[in-house]
């Protein structure tokens, strides 16, 4: 659409069906939700978008979706809306007709977001603030929304639909991962197509990964704070268009290469989960700027104080939060997720914040609105749901509630493991109960083991190499004089803030890298790792890199450690190999093995029972038994046992009886390199600070 818009269009009344703008081949229908306006206005633009060239009336009303339907008007056609209705910001109503507006449904952007004055509804600098009203016009300083071309985003995608059993996942950056890859195309470096590249395919293959979990990609603004001091919001937790792929990963292939970033990974059988932040929204507090959702309905899609409706429930720490009690919010929500499963094919979603899609007015709900919503929907029940199980609000901290099918990211368990590691006191005991699973947290309502989504290290804290170089946070990059980023970081820099030249704290970082990995990947549940962790990757310290879009945050492949991604190969390796290591069920001691024995028995290194009561217990042993699927389809006793040592002295380690079998010491993580070793006596010795796994080869016709 270009000239054809100079002169008037005819608009006819359209359908309120299908919100958004939808090109049937004729025309195109627009359709956008508002509960409190009075007019809504659609606004085409020039192609460049620096022109608009009509103002059209939506004319007809269908409840609370305004519609119309424009004949001819073809892909590639840049619009937006005005909304009229009350500027009362203490009754909660925003609606400012000057301010351009993106739709909310929209899949494609064009144009960036500017820090400018006018794309404010109030009068910065006003003495009454945010109760004053700005008459300037924004459209010169926002984006603009594009009719898609409905060829580009058809609705034929196909997950993968790998279950959860084996899942091993890989928590990535699109641009951080690959920006200094070296076998990668320099074009393609940071971009949805340098992620699927090749060379990085094979690095995923490689470590046995099944699973990439991807920060944010639905398109974003930066915060105004953040552009004020030179930085931007690298990480992507501030949503302003959950239907569109954020632009700044655009490669070669446009919008068009994150749906073949998707097949890419399919082909290699590896799938792909998105962060999704559906929570808030980027246009913050009350003190924002008006984009798209505060100035088509404030009072709809947030939530409101009470009694204050001027302020926004913060129950996100972010500025605002999304009303997702809302049936039209709710929707958006709904349809926003089934978009990136149908068209882009993505295979499971890890929702940010959660306990705020789940919070209603009494508090946090299991049967409330989103999370009945999301369980039923017949689209949505064969993906991955990941909940992030707190936020900031009353009663936050939900590890543990939520139901079927949702796994949780457990940082009950990341600092278990921290602990432990670290020598701390009563830790041991805690780590029992992390090693299989959880099941004090998650064995309710016929969860499985897998909903405990095991990690050390993730995007927001140290990464796994700095747990072992820094005590202190260092985040004056960041510009908040480093008061920001957790300060429990559990972590241990062997006598030496930072880097170090002495090879024995080299070493010795290393291993307590090399045991935490092989702790992860070890442990009942579904075990995670952050991208660069596998090789040692460093952020110099800094815990909260969200805003560090450089070299601080971007992975340099060429200082990573080959010996440590190899150590991590053998760890995925070992997991697939072995059922024992990743059961469905909670194990609780149980006979249900063929020959009646427990599916798991605690142990001391002596063969003794283990003394749960021992306030200095420091090392431990258990014994796994479960069933493996053989490659004809049929069962076999698969036994593992797994020995943690972290005294500093070798410690003699007693074998279980391997009756006609033998056992095979296939894990040490006190080198780099896993050869697996028959073991020919009754006992080994377990290197100090180590962990050890072996399994019971069973003689032919045992």
């Amino acid at each position: 659409m270009n000239d054809q818009c100079r002169v008037a269009l005819e608009i006819a009344p359209g359908s309120p069906h299908r919100l958004g703008a939808h090109f049937d081949g004729d025309g195109t229908n627009f359709a956008v939700f508002s509960e409190n306006a009075t007019r809504v206005k659609l606004c085409i633009f020039s192609a460049d978008g620096l022109h608009e060239l009509q103002r059209i009336d939506l004319p007809e009303r269908t409840g609370s979706v305004w519609h119309g339907y424009l004949q001819g008007l073809k892909p590639g056609t840049l619009y937006g809306y005005r909304v009229e209705g009350p500027y009362t910001p203490e009754n909660g109503h925003r609606f400012n007709p000057n301010k351009l507006l993106l739709d909310p449904y929209t899949r494609e952007f064009h144009g960036l977001f500017s820090e400018h004055p006018s794309t404010f509804g109030y009068q910065v600098g006003s003495p009454q603030v945010d109760l004053s009203f700005d008459d300037r016009d924004s459209a010169p300083h926002v984006p603009k929304s594009v009719v898609s071309d409905p060829l580009s985003f058809l609705t034929d995608a196909k997950t993968l639909g790998r279950g959860w059993d084996d899942a091993f996942c890989y928590e990535a950056h699109v641009k951080g991962t690959t920006k200094l890859h070296p076998a990668v195309a320099e074009t393609l470096r940071g971009t949805y197509d340098g992620l699927s590249s090749p060379a990085f395919l094979e690095h995923l293959t490689r470590l046995g990964v099944t699973a990439v979990e991807l920060l944010p990609v639905q398109a974003l603004k930066s915060e105004g704070a953040l552009q004020a001091r030179s930085l931007v919001n690298y990480w992507g937790y501030n949503t302003i268009g959950f239907f569109a792929p954020e632009p700044r990963y655009f490669g070669p292939s446009g919008v068009l290469g994150f749906r073949a970033m998707v097949d890419r990974f399919h082909e290699a059988g590896i799938e792909v989960i998105l962060d999704v932040v559906y929570n808030h929204s980027g246009e913050g507090d009350h003190l924002g700027p008006t984009l798209s959702f505060r100035g088509l309905d404030n009072a709809s899609y947030y939530r409101l104080l009470d009694g204050q409706r001027r302020y926004y429930v913060n129950d996100t720490g972010c500025g605002n939060t999304l009303n997702v009690s809302h049936p039209f919010v709710l929707r958006m929500v709904m349809d926003s997720l089934r978009f990136w499963v149908q068209t882009m094919g993505v295979d499971g979603f890890r929702f940010d914040l959660a306990v705020s899609l789940c919070r209603e007015r009494h508090g946090f709900d299991m049967h409330g609105g989103f999370l009945d919503s999301l369980r039923q929907d017949p689209v949505l029940a064969g993906v991955k749901l990941i909940a992030e199980p707190w936020d900031v609000g009353p009663g936050g901290y939900q590890l543990g509630k939520f139901p079927p099918p949702f796994a949780e990211w457990n940082d009950r368990y990341r600092d278990t493991v921290r602990r432990f590691w670290r020598g701390d006191g009563h830790s041991a005991q805690d780590l029992g109960s992390a090693l299989l699973g959880s099941a004090d947290l998650f064995d309710t309502g016929g969860r499985r083991s897998w909903s405990s989504v095991n990690f050390a290290a993730a995007h927001d804290g140290f990464t796994l190499a700095d747990t072992t170089r820094y005590v202190k946070r260092h985040n004056e990059a960041n510009g908040e004089n480093n008061r920001d980023g957790h300060q429990s970081n559990y972590s241990d820099n062997f006598g030496v803030e930072g880097m170090s030249d002495d090879t024995v704290i080299v070493e010795a970082r290393r291993q307590r890298v090399r045991n935490i990995l092989a702790t992860v990947l070890l442990s009942q549940g579904t075990p995670m790792i952050l991208a660069g962790d596998e090789g040692g990757n460093s952020q110099d310290g800094n815990n909260n890199a969200y805003c560090q879009d450089n070299e601080t945050s971007w992975i340099d492949w060429q200082s990573l450690d080959d010996g440590l991604i190899e150590f991590t190969s053998a760890l995925s390796g070992f997991r697939r190999r072995h059922a024992a290591v990743r059961q469905n069920s909670f194990l609780h001691g149980m006979s249900r093995t063929t020959d009646g024995r427990p599916d798991v028995e605690w142990r001391d290194f002596d063969g003794s029972a283990l003394n749960w009561r021992d306030p200095g217990l420091s090392s431990l042993c258990l014994l796994l038994r479960g069933c493996a699927e053989c490659s004809a389809g049929l069962q076999s006793e698969d036994e593992v046992l797994l020995a943690f040592n972290r005294e500093p002295r070798d410690l003699e380690l007693v074998l279980p009886d391997s009756g006609t079998g033998q056992w095979i010491w296939e894990i040490n993580s006190s080198s780099d390199i896993q050869v697996a070793e028959p073991v020919t006596g009754a006992s080994v010795l377990v290197a100090p600070q180590s962990v050890a796994a072996f399994t019971l080869r069973r003689h032919e016709g045992a």
